[in-house]
């Protein structure tokens, strides 16, 4: 295994002016050295971590970081910039700028190297040092830790708070003065983690128990990073007076910390304000403050509750939950079911079980196969939606009424949006259930044998007899519409949904029309099957409109931007339309309502010719399932040219327009003619 990070690997007079051009510098010196395979996809992932939460930090340091399938081993590239660059830091640009490339599976041997970098860089003397190095070699060995004087310390005194919270001081020196100290002093366990396990995990860890040795608080941190995690030992968890959650995603076996004073933030937050989250949980713990929904059985996605957000938001977040841990299932239950179709037709949904009849020479038998395969993965995508619904309104205790209530809605026939009731009256009743005070004793038994026996049993009593009915007529009603849907109406819904799909390019609005596009798959109609066809065809503009518009009028665009570009072309045929969001993200107010209108278009137009789809996902790749192939791909086509030449032409604006604004400064600056 190569180093981690070598000479090559360094630039101390990084030139870029970007973010994005401070990536690809360094990722070209990966990619120079064997360590990347293909420099666009690496850098699509790098922006696609970026988007979820900017990555620079207080300091002066910046530190994009992903995990990649286009990395050969892990590798990490040192990057220094004399005019800063901006990485989305409170207190500014960063000069320090760390690339971090980790491959899809990261061996724990290299990770530990990154999470011992990542706490390294809460260390003023190193990052001083790094500041002051003369020479790539020079730099590239204190990163390594070659240099112990620079390094060791910072790592002995993060290795040991992690493991014990901060050292106790001598007692010999310190005089009979010192002995009055408290004998218990206040004790906190944390908890840190990020999306991709690497970075802000360890960073986080670190500037806590930083900021518990200053306030004189026994801190112990548990990192659920990339590298594994070491439980906390029960008895230190049921001895602390208090609880911090550092984290952006669930934190593993949750419950143990129930009942205590509880702070629960994001990752950032522990690395930028520890000690603000330490005075926090003091002061609940003073208040006897043990009953906040983070402290007994918080849902994964309402880590940021206490920032303020609104019913809206919660019940957003609850639902996205939901459709995230659905999708696979749709994916390989509908691809495989597509399959079937194309292999057999689509009469092999009347084959009989090929437990009982499988003749290994027909090829109508591999489709039954397929098919019978797909429409198990298939069913569950109800009770899916239900389970994960509920666990994202009260963690894992919402599971099993989730899970029943699912099933209920199955067998009542309220399809979808029973599945999507029963998830929320499943995590509605666990949560109630939670906020009843029991005996100490008792605890242990609640989210085992009390909480399910009682939640699946109210749950299934609302399912059966009270709204479950009501439900499925609600669902035979919306899927008889959508079975009768032509002319005027269609249109019209083809363009709502292609809004939807184009609005925030992936996000909640987008996840919507995604879900009830696929939920109309679970009892197909030849209008479910219309809008599963507009859905996929308005997702795929976006992309392949950015894609067109770089090719064609190229100087409109920067050369980051050019080069997302090019990986568009791909993404867009794939249907990812997360792959517009760097264009979106550097001009939102051209791109987004451009392409909103080429969605709008591709799904007016889809409906219109009566397109259908059988496949949930797939793109240009599913075009032989599609009714009406040609047909589709002239909407995709009109879609795309109507939201790249409206990029083009408000770009073009722009550029026209600057030049005016700019003369009478620009005539200032001697040599230089007026506009350049």
């Amino acid at each position: 295994m190569s180093e981690l990070i070598t000479a090559e690997l360094v630039d101390l007079d990084l030139s870029a002016g970007s973010k994005e051009a401070a990536a690809r510098s360094l990722a070209e010196r990966m990619a120079g050295l064997g360590r990347v395979t293909d420099l666009d996809g690496f850098l699509a992932d790098v922006a696609a971590r970026e988007a979820q939460m900017p990555t620079g930090l207080d300091g002066g340091i910046g530190i994009p970081h992903c995990r990649s399938a286009h990395v050969t081993e892990p590798t990490l590239a040192f990057g220094r910039s004399a005019a800063g660059i901006d990485f989305g830091a409170a207190d500014g640009p960063a000069d320090l700028i760390f690339l971090i490339a980790a491959p899809a599976g990261g061996d724990a041997d290299h990770l530990s190297i990154l999470s011992t970098l990542a706490r390294h860089l809460m260390d003023e003397e190193f990052t001083g040092a790094l500041r002051r190095a003369s020479d790539p070699a020079a730099a590239a060995a204190l990163i390594r830790g070659d240099e112990p004087e620079a390094v060791t310390e910072a790592e002995a005194g993060a290795e040991a708070e992690a493991a014990t919270g901060p050292a106790a001081k001598p007692e010999t020196d310190a005089g009979p003065e010192a002995k009055p100290e408290p004998a218990t002093p206040f004790r906190i366990v944390a908890v840190t983690s990020c999306p991709t396990g690497i970075a802000h995990t360890y960073m986080a860890a670190e500037a806590l128990a930083k900021a518990g040795k200053e306030a004189g608080v026994e801190l112990v941190v548990e990192t659920q990073g990339s590298a594994g995690f070491k439980r906390l030992d029960p008895e230190v968890v049921a001895a602390a007076d208090g609880v911090i959650f550092a984290h952006d995603v669930e934190v593993r076996d949750k419950a143990r910390f129930a009942g205590k004073p509880t702070v629960d933030v994001g990752v950032k937050a522990g690395v930028n304000r520890p000690a603000e989250l330490i005075a926090e949980v003091r002061e609940k713990a003073a208040r006897g403050d043990v009953s906040a929904p983070a402290a007994a059985g918080s849902a994964p996605m309402d880590r940021d509750g206490e920032a303020g957000d609104g019913f809206g938001t919660r019940l957003r977040k609850w639902l996205m939950t939901g459709v995230s841990y659905m999708v696979p299932f749709v994916a390989a239950g509908g691809l495989l079911i597509a399959l079937a179709f194309a292999i057999g037709g689509y009469g092999i949904n009347k084959a009989p079980s090929v437990a009982e009849h499988f003749v290994w020479t027909e090829s109508a038998s591999w489709a039954a196969l397929l098919f019978q395969i797909g429409s198990v993965a298939f069913g569950f995508l109800v009770p899916v939606l239900a389970g994960f619904i509920a666990y994202g309104m009260a963690d894992r205790p919402g599971l099993v009424p989730g899970f029943v209530g699912g099933a209920i809605a199955l067998t009542v026939n309220a399809g979808f949006l029973g599945g999507l009731i029963a998830g929320l009256i499943a995590g509605a009743v666990v949560m109630a259930v939670q906020r009843v005070r029991v005996a100490p004793a008792l605890r242990g038994i609640m989210p085992v044998v009390v909480i399910p026996l009682i939640s699946s049993a109210v749950v299934g009593f609302l399912m059966f007899l009270v709204v479950g009915k009501p439900i499925a007529a609600l669902q035979k009603a919306l899927t008889d519409w959508l079975s009768g849907l032509s002319g005027a109406n269609a249109v019209i819904l083809g363009v709502i949904l292609g809004l939807m799909m184009t609005f925030d390019l992936g996000g909640p609005l987008n996840k919507v029309a995604y879900a009830f596009a696929v939920g109309g798959l679970a009892n197909p109609n030849d209008g479910s099957l219309k809008v599963m066809a507009a859905v996929m065809a308005a997702g795929m503009v976006p992309p392949l409109a950015m894609a067109v518009a770089t090719t064609v009028r190229g100087g409109l665009f920067t050369r980051t931007e050019r080069e997302n570009g090019k990986a568009a072309w791909v993404l867009g045929a794939s249907f990812i339309t997360e792959g517009a969001i760097p264009f979106a993200a550097a001009d939102p107010l051209r791109v987004i309502p451009s392409a909103m209108a080429g969605g709008a278009v591709t799904g007016a137009l889809s409906m219109a010719f009566g397109c259908t789809l059988r496949a949930p996902h797939g793109g240009v790749f599913v075009v032989p399932l599609i009714g009406q192939p040609l047909l589709y791909l002239v909407a995709v086509l009109a879609g795309t040219a109507v939201t790249a030449a409206l990029v083009v032409l408000l770009k073009g604006l722009r550029k026209t327009a600057a030049p005016a604004v700019a003369a009478p400064e620009a005539t200032a600056v001697a040599g230089e003619p007026a506009g350049v």
